[in-house]
């Protein structure tokens, strides 16, 4: 038998074996107070935000209400959402039987996709697994195949926009988070000729501020660029039909490619792209993220049209959501707690040291059975740890009264500043 227990030299420290690599590894996570650990939790159907809580073993520990999922507006529960699940499970089966190119395109999803490109004004769109996966595959397809392509990447965008550019190997340049006059500095800096991409978010996810979209859109159509929008955080939330930022602007048209996803405030899972039928037909042809990916299953596919076409005619879910998120806002302030400002659903309260973070969350959950995950570097800057609280329709006022009442009782426990605003 091998011994594997020989000596070798890992990134210039001398360890006994790989695993003492590994270990020490997560040792430094857990040090510097950024070790993840994944609550155990069960949604409850009909019951939601409240959840079960485990610790391994067979039966819950405990029962929790969730004050930090990205199901926003509750449709992960809702019934039309379930009612077409089950009978797309009944009708296909639990899968989609491999990729699309081999074991052909189930009609779900072909109408799941016109549900899409309905949503967002453009003439087609393409399914992807998940959100991560659509701004990978479609980003590095497209600054790979463009002709001599230069990205011009906003400096908040997401991990995955990130990778698809790296992964397509063209040049990229990152401009200032929200700075239209950083980009058109930039694009009028580069060679005239070249394929111009430029990408960006509308709603940021961890510090929940919204783009100047039409000024982006504004100095990228004046240096002919195409502009790539990611509107995850925003779809189903904002416009009259649930299209996102763009759709409240104005603004779809203008937009080269609307990137989104399923598994947010439509409740279910899976990402998409849409855009001119020759762009999605390029992607689609050439993106191996696509290509080679097992599809979504046909109940998924189902659920998450169901819940499209649910929000683009139903204003209730967004009224109330909107409600909520200035209650809890208004509450929060008046204890003193502080929250980054922006505009949107998402409400960062800060805390800014990484260990009493996690210890406020841990905290929450066991003495009130109240989940709020901590957010720590590397998905945000060092000093500026949080706790990312997301409101959604279905909390109570009890809910909100616990909240708040809890997070008050350990913020001066834990000896946190408390905002100007508390009396």
């Amino acid at each position: 038998m091998m011994d594997t227990r020989n000596e070798t030299t890992l990134g210039g420290a001398a360890m006994s074996t790989y695993d003492d690599f590994f270990a020490a590894q997560l040792d430094m996570l857990r040090a510097e107070g950024r070790y993840r650990v994944f609550a155990e939790l069960e949604r409850k159907a009909g019951a939601f935000p409240n959840a079960c809580r485990y610790e391994g073993g067979e039966r819950p520990v405990q029962d929790v209400t969730v004050w930090c999922s990205n199901d926003y507006l509750g449709m992960g529960q809702s019934k039309p959402v379930l009612r077409a699940m089950h009978t797309a499970l009944d009708e296909c089966g639990a899968g989609a039987g491999g990729t699309r190119n081999i074991s052909g395109t189930n009609h779900h999803h072909v109408l799941l996709e016109r549900e899409l490109a309905d949503l967002h004004g453009k003439e087609a769109a393409l399914l992807f697994t998940s959100g991560y996966v659509s701004n990978w595959a479609a980003l590095s397809t497209l600054a790979a195949r463009l002709p001599d392509c230069v990205v011009l990447s906003d400096a908040g965008n997401h991990a995955s926009m990130i990778e698809g550019i790296r992964h397509s190997r063209a040049e990229c340049q990152v401009f200032r988070h929200n700075d239209p006059e950083d980009l058109d500095r930039r694009l009028s800096a580069l060679e005239p000729g070249r394929s111009k991409l430029v990408a960006f978010e509308s709603v940021y996810s961890m510090d929940g501020d919204i783009c100047p979209m039409a000024e982006i859109l504004d100095v990228a159509e004046k240096h002919g660029a195409l502009t790539y929008l990611d509107e995850v955080h925003a779809v189903g939330l904002y416009g009259p039909r649930g299209g996102g930022i763009a759709e409240r602007e104005g603004l779809m048209d203008r937009v080269t490619v609307i990137e989104g996803t399923l598994g947010k405030a439509f409740g279910v899972m899976g990402g998409y792209i849409t855009g001119s039928t020759d762009l999605i037909d390029f992607v689609r042809s050439f993106a191996s993220g696509f290509i080679f990916t097992t599809a979504l299953p046909p109940a998924v596919a189902a659920g998450a049209a169901a819940s499209i076409r649910h929000l683009k005619s139903s204003e209730i879910e967004r009224a109330r959501h909107k409600e909520r998120v200035a209650t809890v806002r208004a509450r929060l302030a008046a204890a003193g707690i502080p929250m980054m400002d922006n505009p949107s659903h998402i409400i960062p309260v800060m805390v800014g040291d990484p260990h009493k973070c996690k210890l406020v969350s841990d905290w929450l959950m066991e003495r009130h059975g109240i989940y709020v995950q901590p957010i720590n570097y590397p998905t945000v800057p060092k000093g500026t740890e949080r706790l990312r609280i997301t409101p959604s329709p279905v909390h109570s006022d009890d809910d909100v009264d616990r909240l708040v009442t809890a997070l008050s009782e350990i913020w001066g426990q834990c000896a946190l500043a408390r905002s100007a605003v508390a009396a």
